[in-house]
């Protein structure tokens, strides 16, 4: 990835890194490996990414590890492992590679890069507000807003989810014939996740299947309504999509995703929702937690083009013997904040060539015209006015052997 795909992922990167700080979360970091038993725990032995899409490996020591395939086991292993709780609620970001085993296609990669945002030790529906919020913030700034539309459902306490999933499996299985064979496979392993099959056979029996809100506890209701509450307060709008679901046991409450048109059934730009079961569930203690994971490839498609960092001025010595001194200017430019560059191979006008090749504004030539230090001529070739003006401020301000440095304008 060079060129313009190169300055996408940066500027994604670059933009996430802004915005966590003004939330206030810090960074984390996790291995790129780990005991496959962490994922495995963590996303159920029979969920499509332990059964089938992990990079798997036995270590030295005969150990199961597999490189990571999402990052939120991970930072629930190091909370459990270092303690963590002590400093709880903590608020954590990361980015980074992660590895899955699944058939290329736009925006989907067996290597893949995510940007990922956890609050941990805290279960109030604000924490949720915040990690949404967040999300909505990034998606600003990298100027997308408008192309993504947060969708936003309930999965309730625990005692919601039993029996709204009971309902639903009970509804599903007097209607098994007519589900396709992976909702039937669903039925068996994990009935909720029927209400997201995207099998247009299934779309008239899901549209028809029990809602979670006829069976919401008052605490489950209320922290639904108070989220929505918090949403409106931030000035975020939103859509309800009562078919938007987490199938394993430990998610709680809040699950959303921000959805695009523009990226084809390659949709979802950023997505997550409360986990308050995990890290009790890995053997820590319980503890509530809310986050999310977004696409670094997927978003960088979405991007306007950014603007390609400009190089401002190349140095060229003239004579091979003046080398030395022009690193010296090169460095020093480069600390006065300056873009700087020296080609490195040809004479003075090769040089010439490969700073106009890399679309340098000012060509400064290093010039010693009778053969002495102190008579050194810096000559330029300007592209931007704005550009020369900022130069001439700075090689003002040279070390002091370089006082008798003049600059001439050349035709």
């Amino acid at each position: 990835m060079i060129g313009e795909a190169a300055a996408r992922f940066d500027h994604v990167i670059e933009t996430f890194n802004r915005v966590r700080k003004l939330h206030g979360f810090g960074r984390v970091e996790v291995p790129v490996f780990e005991s496959t038993a962490v994922f495995a725990r963590s996303l159920g032995e029979t969920t499509d990414v332990v059964s089938k899409e992990m990079y798997e490996f036995q270590d030295r020591g005969g150990d199961a590890m597999c490189l990571r395939p999402e990052f939120t086991a991970g930072i629930a292993r190091a909370y459990i492992e270092n303690g963590w709780q002590q400093l709880a609620p903590l608020k954590l970001a990361t980015w980074g590679p992660l590895f899955r085993y699944e058939r290329p296609q736009k925006g989907r990669f067996r290597q893949f890069h995510q940007l990922d945002a956890e609050i941990l030790g805290a279960g109030e529906p604000a924490a949720d507000v915040e990690v949404i919020a967040l999300g909505q913030h990034l998606l600003e700034e990298l100027g997308v807003a408008g192309d993504v539309e947060l969708t936003l459902n309930s999965m309730g306490d625990p005692e919601t989810r039993t029996a709204w999933s009971a309902a639903v499996a009970a509804y599903f299985a007097a209607h098994r014939g007519d589900l396709s064979e992976d909702s039937q496979r669903r039925l068996d392993a994990n009935p909720l996740r029927i209400l997201d099959s995207k099998d247009a056979g299934d779309a008239a029996l899901v549209a028809n299947a029990p809602q979670i809100d006829d069976y919401f506890t008052a605490e489950a209701g209320q922290f639904f309504e108070r989220l929505q509450a918090g949403l409106q307060a931030s000035g975020i709008a939103w859509t309800r999509n009562a078919r938007l679901v987490r199938g394993l046991d430990y998610y709680r409450h809040s699950v959303f995703e921000f959805i695009t048109q523009s990226l084809g059934a390659q949709g979802t730009v950023l997505g997550g929702g409360r986990y308050d079961g995990l890290i009790g569930h890995m053997g820590g203690p319980e503890t509530p937690a809310v986050g999310w994971a977004a696409g670094i490839e997927r978003l960088a498609m979405l991007v306007v083009e950014p603007e390609m960092q400009r190089i401002e001025v190349a140095v060229v010595p003239e004579l091979p013997e003046l080398e030395g001194e022009a690193i010296r200017i090169t460095n020093h430019l480069q600390r006065q904040g300056i873009v700087t560059i020296m080609p490195f191979k040809g004479n003075s006008r090769r040089r010439a060539e490969q700073a106009a090749k890399a679309n340098v504004q000012t060509i400064l030539y290093v010039r010693d015209d009778q053969r002495s230090r102190d008579s050194l001529n810096l000559v330029d070739r300007v592209k931007d006015d704005g550009a020369l003006k900022r130069l001439l401020r700075v090689t003002s301000r040279l070390p002091l052997e370089y006082s008798e440095l003049s600059l001439e304008g050349e035709a």
